[in-house]
């Protein structure tokens, strides 16, 4: 059974979430603000946060700053439409994605069950497979330990940064739009998604590139979509 931790001010919300993910077979814990989020974070093995933005004593942008400084679970930031500001500096922290207030149900479920999917595969829950290793010049990604190198650097990637450089990997020197790497890094349509896969792109070449404004690995065709350089 996995731990979700579900963090809102709004208790209707918080019990409302819990039902929902209940009915999927999760262990739900609840906190009411960052603070006590952290605490909860501290004190039980969470797989998955879903967290609000808007909340008093700290909010959900403080207290994800909080979460990235030692913990890779993955987070999906609640926000209300009118804080689209919030969601891409929450996506440039480090979130994993976000769902607008107010939401459906299914679409709820549908991210939580693709980001765990995501950070299962990863390792970060146990989970071993027959070592796999994809490469173009000096980036290396090895699907087995799920390290990545890049010119011989070893560079720490979130769940779905990793995923994203793997599938592109996987498939060196194809371009794939933005729906495309959503749809099948996700495993849901992607419509919307520009936002999330711009900021995870620029997260990736910060990480893997010498000089991230002339990258050599991962490029933009403008107009099209991404593709990892077959570099040999």
């Amino acid at each position: 059974m996995y731990n979700i931790l579900v963090v809102d001010d709004d208790k209707e919300i918080v019990n409302a979430i819990e039902i929902y993910l209940k009915n999927e077979g999760y262990k739900i814990i609840k906190a009411h603000n960052g603070n006590e989020a952290l605490e909860k974070i501290e004190e039980n093995e969470i797989h998955l946060i879903i967290l609000d933005i808007m909340m008093p004593e700290k909010d959900g942008i403080e207290t994800l700053e909080e979460i990235r400084k030692e913990k890779s679970i993955p987070v999906i930031l609640l926000s209300a439409k009118s804080e689209d500001y919030d969601k891409i500096e929450g996506l440039n922290l480090g979130a994993d994605d976000y769902i607008t207030k107010p939401f459906n149900p299914l679409e709820l479920i549908a991210r939580v069950n693709s980001n765990l999917r995501r950070y299962i595969k990863l390792g970060s829950i146990e989970n071993k497979e027959n070592e796999t290793i994809f490469k173009a010049g000096q980036l290396i990604v090895n699907d087995d330990t799920k390290k990545v190198t890049a010119d011989g650097k070893e560079v720490k990637l979130t769940a779905t940064e990793f995923n994203i450089l793997k599938f592109l990997l996987q498939n060196k020197g194809k371009v794939f739009s933005i729906p495309e790497i959503y749809e099948n890094v996700w495993k849901e349509e992607g419509f919307g998604a520009e936002n999330i896969i711009a900021v995870h792109i620029r997260h990736i070449r910060e990480k893997i590139e010498i000089n991230p404004k002339e990258p050599r690995y991962l490029k933009v065709i403008w107009g099209v979509g991404y593709k990892i350089e077959d570099i040999k």
